[in-house]
Order: C-alpha cells, then structure tokens, then sequence
C-alpha cells in the first residue's frame, strides 16, 4: 500500500525531471571538471543521450537507478500497483535495449552511467576518463 495520499504522490510523480537531473550534473561536472567538453541530448541520434562527444562518436546515457530498473536497492519496482508498474519499468528497458542497438549499429560507442555510482565521484571519473579517451 502506498504510504502517501493520491495528491501527494501526483506532485512527487510531477517533480521527476527528465533532464538536468542531479546525477546527470555529478557526471556532466567531473567531465567538464577533467576538461571534456560534449553536446547534450541531441535529438537526431536515437534515445537522446544525454552527453554526446561527435567527432569521438560516443554517448553517455546517465540512468535513474528506479526508471530503469537497475539491478541495485533503489532500482526494484514498488510493491503497490504493480500492474501499473511493471509493463511501464519493462517498456523503458526494453526502450533502452532498442536504442543502445541502433545507436551500436551506427557505429556509436555508448556509457551508461547509473545513478547509484554518481554518488563516489572518485571512482566514476576514471570510468569516464576510460570510455572519452584523449
């Protein structure tokens, strides 16, 4: 059962950004932070990633653990309305799987980065480091 009232869930539901959301400014500052510089949330590749190195060809999407049902604690599905739940959680995975292939086969390289490892910015910036390059 849900522990809030209808109204209180609909404000929370409606303050979910979809853009410029914390861990994707923890990912976009160690990055610009390390001296990378990227376009954002290009519309004409598929999926929108949210950080886009052109001349490189390669993409980072940065995932809420919870919308993309990541395997760690905050990523379960609720426990209440899960026939709500559990086709929209299926439909974003396979959403991401779709577009992680086309992106793939136009010859892109793609990171994704879940939110619960923005939280020790120590030990992502080298996985950044890793996947840009020089």
């Amino acid at each position: 059962m849900d522990t809030r009232s209808p109204e209180q869930r609909r404000r929370i539901m409606q303050s979910v950004k979809q853009k410029d959301t914390t861990p994707e400014l923890v990912v976009r500052r160690l990055l610009h932070g390390a001296g990378y510089r990227y376009r954002l949330h290009r519309k004409d590749l598929p999926g929108r990633p949210d950080i886009v190195f052109g001349k490189r060809r390669k993409v980072i999407f940065v995932h809420g653990c919870f919308w993309h049902a990541h395997g760690c604690s905050k990523g379960q599905a609720p426990k209440s309305k899960l026939d709500y739940w559990g086709p929209k959680l299926a439909q974003n995975v396979e959403r991401d799987a779709r577009n992680l292939r086309d992106l793939e086969n136009a010859e892109w390289q793609v990171l994704t980065v879940w939110e619960c490892e923005t939280r020790d910015p120590e030990r992502l910036l080298p996985v950044l480091r890793d996947f840009v390059g020089e």
